[in-house]
């Protein structure tokens, strides 16, 4: 079989020859992006010159270590975080993005504000996870003086030396909750609202956008002062077994927080028409809630579009790299999902 030629490989990237032949000679500048069109036509061929434009692609393309620190590594959905967040690196066409994600599982401030040191001590740029609380944002403050910016993910923080947030709108996910909850609430009575902590900024503001609605276009519910779960779902469990044992005018649960599990575990052991009567809404797209999205048990989840997200979070990430420190905070939102049992 007759090997590939340079001019079967530009017609197969769509270039010229002469594009081709600055490639392999490393003459003449070529942008990134051709580059690795090229490459990526060399791999299909069978180019042989596949290892001088390997090459000159390498020496060309920028490289950057980001850092994502996430929380328990034992809950799927940030596992999902995980895996869209290394995917969205590799897509990255003009830069190298090598990810360097960690898992914090003991949620305290003092945990979390050092681990985020020790992360921005080995990257160039990190993206976090984590309550707001002042120890955090000084260790965000501290990283930022060293030239190391820091992005806060899903949950916003109150630093004013974040670099950017990217995240949902949880005020208009919060309000959007409410009009689910008040369009399919079958009678008058109470809701409750199950945060994981009242730090993070992402769920209090969505209990506020939640409780707002209620307020403006559904006085016939009540909703509750606000239950902290602790992102525990055991917790979760023990606390919607206490609601419905002592009240029989439940009709609603939006969580916001983590502990879905444990609210899914306890309306299962309900009779039927007793859980006929509780409208469950959530905001998450693991595989619990997709499985009780199936079964009925949850109506409805608001969630993050976690390919969107991620990749808009890896971009943000480089620009507060490449970008001057003075560059003032970036704050970039991407539409919420909206997943109910017609619809997965």
């Amino acid at each position: 079989m007759k090997r590939p030629t340079i001019a079967d490989l530009s017609k197969a990237a769509g270039v010229s020859t002469s594009t081709v032949n600055r490639i392999l000679n490393g003459s003449g500048a070529v942008k990134n992006s051709t580059m690795l069109q090229v490459k990526k036509a060399a791999e299909k061929i069978g180019f042989y010159g596949i290892g001088a434009i390997e090459y000159r692609v390498k020496e060309s393309t920028p490289t950057y270590r980001l850092g994502f620190l996430l929380q328990q590594s034992h809950r799927p959905l940030y596992q999902l975080f995980r895996d869209h967040i290394v995917q969205a690196c590799q897509n990255r066409l003009n830069e190298v993005v090598e990810p360097l994600v960690d898992f914090v599982d003991i949620l305290t401030p003092e945990n979390i504000a050092s681990r985020l040191i020790a992360l921005g001590k080995e990257c160039d740029a990190v993206a976090v996870i984590a309550a707001d609380h002042p120890l955090i944002g000084h260790a965000i403050s501290d990283l930022a003086q060293q030239g190391t910016p820091v992005v806060a993910y899903i949950t916003d923080q109150s630093s004013s030396q974040k670099a950017a947030y990217v995240g949902v709108d949880n005020w208009k996910l919060g309000r959007t909750a409410g009009y689910l909850m008040g369009q399919m609430s079958k009678r008058p009575g109470r809701v409750a609202v199950f945060i994981g902590n009242h730090r993070y900024q992402c769920q209090d503001v969505a209990d506020a956008g939640f409780r707002s609605y209620i307020r403006e276009y559904h006085h016939l519910l009540t909703v509750d002062e606000t239950r902290p779960t602790h992102e525990d779902p055991n917790l979760a469990y023990d606390m919607v077994k206490e609601l419905v044992n002592s009240t029989d005018d439940l009709v609603g649960i939006l969580i916001v927080g983590g502990g879905i599990s444990g609210v899914v575990r306890a309306l299962k052991e309900l009779p039927e028409d007793k859980r006929n009567e509780i409208i469950l809404v959530c905001r998450d797209s693991g595989p619990i809630t997709m499985k009780g999205l199936s079964e009925g048990l949850i109506n409805a989840s608001l969630c993050h579009p976690l390919e969107s997200m991620s990749s808009m979070l890896v971009e943000s990430l480089v620009e507060t790299v490449q970008n001057d420190s003075a560059t003032p905070t970036m704050l970039k939102t991407v539409p919420f999902e909206i997943l109910m049992p017609t619809n997965i």
